[in-house]
């Protein structure tokens, strides 16, 4: 999730404010999968709120149209100082909803 959020523009790991925080996280293993083998991810957005987003993934071998995974993870976003949840920017959800 992190690394569609840096190509989105919206995470900035080094300085960025807000941060994520996982919080939550769940997983159901249906295959395997084995590495060096290439996987493809479909991302979704379960559940937005004020200052969190719980996300949806789902994990395939590549080119397979039956998922080897899915799983669920929340992230409570905060004041990269403070560590309190803030309120995400507008810009955040304007992103965030293409994910719906």
């Amino acid at each position: 999730m992190n690394g569609w959020l840096i190509e989105a523009g919206l995470l900035d790991v080094e300085a960025g404010d807000p941060i994520g925080l996982v919080v939550a996280t769940s997983c159901s293993y249906f295959a395997p999968l084995a590495f060096p083998g290439k996987v493809e991810v479909g991302i979704a957005i379960e559940r937005p709120g004020r200052s969190s987003v719980t996300y949806r993934a789902g994990v395939f071998a590549k080119g397979s149209d039956k998922p080897a995974a899915q799983g669920q993870f929340t992230h409570v976003y905060v004041g990269r100082e403070s560590r309190r949840p803030i309120a995400l920017p507008d810009t955040w959800r304007a992103v965030l909803e293409t994910l719906a």
